[in-house]
């Protein structure tokens, strides 16, 4: 944690929002990123906590509700035990998964954990933040994957519409997949900051290629002219980078 000071639940009208949608045993919900920024009075973040026992057969059931709650941001401290900040859309999602559960012919069990002492409240905060660093990893990797390949493309001359597409394309699902890791994140540090600024340098590069292909296909009139790496360095070449 770094030293850093409890955490409590903004004000809901203040809080960043970000959304996306998912769905359980049949109900959809729309979620709203709930960022925990520390208030005045420090007082410590409120949990919520849904403990669950569902039949071994079918898996599905259980494979499922895992997907669900990781997608929102849920972390486990032990088997079956799922906590998230309490607001209400986490309030409205675990009751609804609550009943989907005992459709299934599960158990299930949800509670308010108003406080907890700091070392708990610290090993809590600290879990969510582990998780979105392995995703932030994750997502720089394959932002350098892009930059390495737009790089080869560059020095090999593939100026070519194929390329050019398929390079979108991973601009694209790099772009969502980061609004997902975003949206989960609900205590952000300068991980946040460092993964959108791989993103925006992604863009410069897919961008910058583009123009290459345009000029090597005489849209621009400007004929093959190579790949100009977006800090300038020479032509046909993006110097790797390192992960976040």
């Amino acid at each position: 944690m770094g030293g850093r000071a409890p955490f409590r639940i903004s004000n809901p009208s203040r809080h960043t929002q970000a959304t996306c949608n998912i769905s359980m045993f049949g109900y959809a919900l729309r979620m709203e990123r709930c960022c925990m920024t520390m208030d005045a009075d420090g007082r410590p973040p409120s949990w919520l906590l849904l403990l669950t026992q569902l039949p071994k057969s079918p898996s599905s059931a259980r494979v499922a509700l895992w997907r669900r709650l990781r997608a929102v941001g849920a972390i486990t401290m032990v088997n079956s035990a799922w906590v998230l900040p309490e607001t209400a859309p986490h309030a409205e999602l675990l009751e609804q998964l609550r009943d989907g559960i005992l459709r299934q012919g599960g158990t299930v069990f949800m509670l308010s954990i108003p406080a907890s002492a700091p070392d708990v409240n610290e090993a809590i905060v600290s879990r969510f933040q582990a998780d979105r660093g392995r995703e932030y990893d994750e997502f720089a990797e394959r932002c350098t994957a892009l930059l390495d390949e737009i790089g080869r493309e560059g020095k090999a001359g593939k100026y070519t519409f194929a390329e050019l597409e398929e390079n979108e394309q991973d601009l694209e699902k790099l772009a969502r997949w980061l609004a997902k890791i975003r949206a989960r994140d609900f205590f952000p540090d300068a991980r946040e900051q460092e993964a959108a600024a791989l993103l925006a340098r992604c863009q410069t590069a897919v961008e910058a290629f583009s123009q290459a292909v345009y000029a090597a296909e005489e849209v621009t009139g400007s004929g093959a002219r190579g790949l100009q790496a977006p800090d300038g360095a020479d032509a046909g070449q993006l110097d790797p980078i390192q992960p976040v």
